[in-house]
């Protein structure tokens, strides 16, 4: 996999992450521990990409 196509990988990823946690924070009861997890599994991904750009 070359570098554009990694960098495009996980941007696509934290893109996911992203409407994961909307749609967890819309629904009528959220659970808070899985918006948390989400929300550092996105905030890993955005330090990778920082890394790779």
């Amino acid at each position: 996999m070359n570098h554009t196509a990694h960098l495009d990988t996980l941007i696509e990823k934290h893109h996911a992450l992203q409407a994961a946690i909307d749609d967890e924070i819309h629904r009528p009861m959220p659970d808070t521990t899985r918006v948390t997890q989400l929300k550092r599994e996105k905030l890993k991904l955005k330090e990778e990409i920082s890394r790779q750009s």
